[in-house]
């Protein structure tokens, strides 16, 4: 298998990409693989912004090609957020479960309707003396008002996908992929670099 350089520590996005980009022979590797020691700074306004800086600061450091991941939700009834701020929305260390908590009670009273969002994916791939290559992808739905399914990780469990009559946290991985930010933004890699990432479904 080819392997790929995720420049992440999340573990979540980790197993995201492994579900999407295994099937097209890729073995994904992470910083836990082989950088844990680095830690970028991601002062971006914007996910591009901050894709571009973790890829291009690793492919630097790792002088090879590498794919980052900047992602979060945006809700509409809050203006957008929590956006950029989407991991650490509660302030203080990550955690998930703060985040979701901070996100139902700014959202309380809100009619669902009214609940619409998105996931959004910005996809930066940096090399070497390359000229780095971004794509996105996004996925609609809305915020339920409870937490349903075990499985995915970050908002899931609060994000209801319409089409499926489930939140992300209650689909099978392969469902996950199919209709995903991240699924959606690495389909759109394989039209913009078919030859690096390869054109089989």
């Amino acid at each position: 298998m080819k392997k790929v350089i995720i420049a992440t520590q999340n573990k979540g996005k980790a197993k995201d990409f492994e579900t999407l980009l295994s099937p097209l022979g890729y073995q994904v590797l992470t910083l836990r693989d082989v950088a844990e020691e680095l830690d970028i700074e991601e002062t971006g306004a914007t996910f591009e912004e901050n894709a571009i800086i973790k890829a291009e600061a690793v492919a630097s450091a790792l002088q090879t090609p590498v794919i980052a991941d900047d992602s979060g939700l945006e809700i509409d009834a809050l203006n957008g957020e929590p956006g950029v701020y989407s991991a650490r929305y509660a302030g203080g260390v990550k955690s998930d479960e703060a985040n979701i908590d901070k996100v139902l009670d700014k959202l309380g009273g809100v009619p669902e309707e009214e609940r619409t969002a998105r996931f959004r994916c910005v996809l930066a791939v940096a090399a070497p003396d390359q000229k780095t290559v971004t794509v996105s992808g996004s996925c609609e739905g809305r915020i339920w008002s409870e937490r349903r399914g075990e499985n995915g990780f970050g908002y899931d469990p609060i994000f209801y996908v319409p089409a499926l009559g489930k939140t992300m946290a209650e689909l099978s991985p392969e469902e996950k992929a199919a209709i995903s930010h991240r699924g959606n933004a690495i389909r759109e890699l394989k039209n913009a670099m078919p030859k690096w990432l390869g054109n089989t479904e």
